[in-house]
């Protein structure tokens, strides 16, 4: 992969909205993604765009949310996807790439829960574009895999959670477990001064419900800090206490060994090191674009 592919990224478009992202954010992802393609320093950049396999469009759809709905006066989606479309609009009409391939070489990537809403209003213009999301919701054309709770080894807190009452699983893991037991702590929102990567640390299982939507960065928060996932149906929410007690130490011990040979393919690091999140990101848009067929072209 390293020795053939390559991305152009578009130009086009100014900061904060494109060609800068989050650093330093549980949503980071998309903005050291832009920064790395933009550097220079990446071995996957061109500066020509003939030399290119994919396009890479530097959208942060956090930073549209930032600077676009705050303060909230609505929550409707399509100020977000006019924003991503007029984008797509002026490169397509100043560059032949998006139009000879329908977009199918193209791919953009978001962290955020409102992503996958970006192709909603027009769904003949995104058909084959490349989508990198952390989603995985089956309506949105994921395809599930079991959901996860983290854990570590040697850790003072039993079971450890705290952020929004963001959808139905969280509402019902707080209706069980918020303020219920010492062992298990569970919080809406982390109380000062308390630190939230510190107790992700100290903590035996991380617990990773999904808000609104069925994904959740804690997942990736989870494999860096801790070792190994255990799946725990909704449904059973209120055994989660005697499910995670009745995991021996055999099984603990090598669950923890399964996962640390996946942990480096979540580690964050710049410059990008093979085999690290950067580095898998770009591997999903390799395959993805050796995998789909590029639309015949059409005659003007």
């Amino acid at each position: 992969m390293e020795k053939r592919f390559r991305v152009w990224t578009y130009k086009e478009g100014e900061p904060p909205l494109f060609h800068k992202g989050p650093m330093a954010d549980i949503y980071c992802i998309e903005g050291h993604l832009i920064d790395e393609l933009e550097s220079g320093n990446s071995p996957f950049s061109v500066r020509h765009p003939d030399e290119a396999l994919a396009f890479f469009l530097p959208v942060s759809i956090l930073n549209i949310i930032v600077f676009v709905y705050r303060p909230y006066t609505n929550f409707f989606r399509s100020r977000l996807q006019n924003v991503v479309k007029d984008y797509i609009d002026t490169v397509s009409t100043k560059y032949p790439y998006w139009n000879r391939s329908s977009g199918a070489d193209h791919f953009l990537v978001s962290c955020h829960d409102w992503a996958p809403d970006v192709s909603a209003a027009h769904p003949d213009l995104y058909k084959h574009f490349i989508r990198v999301l952390c989603n995985a919701n089956s309506s949105e054309g994921f395809k599930p895999s079991e959901g996860c709770r983290e854990a570590s080894y040697n850790r003072s807190i039993f079971a450890f959670f705290a952020g929004g009452a963001h959808g139905y699983v969280r509402k019902q893991l707080f209706s069980f477990w918020k303020g219920k037991a010492d062992e298990i702590q569970v919080h809406e929102y982390l109380p000062k001064p308390l630190n939230y990567a510190q107790l992700m640390h100290q903590s035996k299982f991380c617990l990773c419900p999904s808000g609104h939507e069925v994904a959740s960065p804690r997942v990736v928060e989870s494999i860096v800090f801790s070792k190994f996932s255990v799946h725990i149906p909704v449904a059973k929410i209120p055994q989660l206490k005697k499910i995670l007690q009745g995991i021996s130490e055999d099984e603990y011990t090598e669950m923890q060994k399964q996962v640390l040979q996946v942990q480096r393919h979540f580690s964050l690091n710049r410059p990008a090191k093979p085999y690290d999140i950067l580095h898998m990101v770009m591997h999903s848009v390799w395959l993805r674009r050796l995998n789909r067929r590029l639309p015949p072209l059409h005659n003007a």
